[in-house]
């Protein structure tokens, strides 16, 4: 396996001032910022983002709670290993998670934010261990099959099924991570906002997990994630007596409204905040609002 490159964190240092932690698995290094006392608050970013993305709910949470936030195997901090040290599947990251939390022997009291790939792998946790969990807070993501006569968009069909042009486009020429920069947030991105949401992929082998992520999208049913997947959605009513803060961002070409309308239906008491000025990167849009709804909601 080829090394990775050094990921260069200067350009963005300000904006990203934490204490790196890291834990072994399997002899990888798996990253994690692990801030403030009190009640933990875990956060679980998704494709091609991590833990930089939370960087402002870690700064304005962590003087009232333990904010611990990791990057999956193959993103951010983390190592980025090959296929054959480890699958990119999403058992693994359902299973580093808990690994995690053990490992800092988090285990009640546990909010649970989630955005992107970060909805299925902490939803799946929490069947795990409902009785840990104190609330979620939901932004721009699922955990369930798509809605009703909803198919993944073309893009992420092309990059899913056409493995020639996928493997040039994501690891050759980075299309999925640069293209979230213009296409997820609803505003234009300050360079150095840029700058670190892109920065840990920055090698063809440094890629790896943008493209697996999406390569495990399940469609059919023999896909290797789709009996978890299935899991998930036939069983996540059993959470639905567990507070929930829905904030969503309406410009998102992926996780539109009608995702946002079958969390609301499958978790009704749910807070929900939605903004029509925001897109998939909806932290980027509006972090100000959404970290005093977050407060609101943990105390």
């Amino acid at each position: 396996m080829k090394k990775n490159k050094k990921i260069d964190t200067s350009t963005f240092r300000h904006l990203y001032p934490f204490k790196s932690h890291y834990m072994d698995i399997n002899g990888l290094d798996y990253h994690f910022l692990d801030e403030g006392k009190g009640n933990p608050v875990v956060m679980i970013h998704g494709n091609p983002t991590w833990s930089f993305y939370f960087r402002k709910l870690v700064k304005g949470l962590s003087s009232q709670f333990r904010t611990i936030v990791p990057d999956h195997i193959g993103c951010g901090l983390s190592d980025k290993p090959n296929v054959r040290k480890y699958d990119y599947r999403l058992k693994s990251r359902v299973d580093d998670l808990e690994n995690l939390l053990h490992h800092l022997g988090i285990d009640k009291n546990i909010t649970l934010v989630l955005h992107d790939w970060g909805g299925m792998i902490g939803m799946a946790y929490a069947l795990r261990y409902p009785e840990r969990i104190r609330r979620f807070v939901i932004m721009n993501t699922a955990a369930f099959l798509p809605p009703k006569g909803k198919t993944l968009p073309i893009r992420l069909r092309v990059i899913r099924n056409i493995k020639p042009f996928a493997t040039l486009a994501v690891l050759g020429f980075n299309l999925f991570a640069y293209g979230a920069l213009f296409m997820a947030s609803y505003k234009k991105l300050p360079k150095d906002v840029k700058s670190g949401l892109i920065a840990p992929y920055n090698s063809w082998n440094n890629r790896i997990a943008t493209l697996k992520f999406v390569q495990d999208i399940p469609v059919r049913k023999d896909d290797p994630s789709y009996r978890l997947v299935k899991y998930v959605d036939d069983n996540l009513y059993k959470l639905s007596h567990i507070p929930m803060l829905i904030c969503w961002g309406e410009h998102d070409f992926v996780f539109d409204s009608d995702y946002r309308l079958e969390w609301q239906r499958r978790f009704p008491d749910a807070t929900v905040k939605t903004f029509s000025d925001a897109g998939h990167y909806v932290l980027e849009d509006k972090p100000d609002e959404i970290l005093l709804l977050v407060k609101l909601q943990a105390v």
